[in-house]
């Protein structure tokens, strides 16, 4: 369960309880003048890391591999593109329109 600290509303002292988590600041009784007018204070936590587990590591490698796989699809042709091949030219004097000669 985890310490909270709370400032009491009537004594003005601070003070820390252990309650769940699903606890509601204003059900907090103060030790001192057991009001029940305390505020929750935002407090800094210290937190280790323990093995060899890098965190973020994982995302960071599947984003880049991602972005190398993108760079090769974009080298490919579109799938409903037609590729543009041009007309074999098979005499020098046929006229291109009507696809006869002169």
């Amino acid at each position: 369960m985890p310490v909270y600290e709370y400032r009491c509303g009537k004594c003005s002292k601070d003070f820390e309880a252990t309650q769940s988590v699903h606890a509601r600041p204003e059900d907090t009784e103060c030790p001192f003048c057991h009001a029940q007018e305390a505020t929750r204070l935002l407090s800094s936590f210290a937190s280790t890391i323990k093995g060899d587990h890098k965190p973020g590591f994982a995302e960071l490698k599947a984003k880049s591999m991602i972005n190398e796989r993108m760079d090769k699809f974009a080298k490919l042709p579109p799938l409903n593109a037609k590729r543009n091949v041009p007309q074999p030219n098979t005499s020098s004097d046929s006229n291109p329109i009507t696809g006869t000669g002169s």
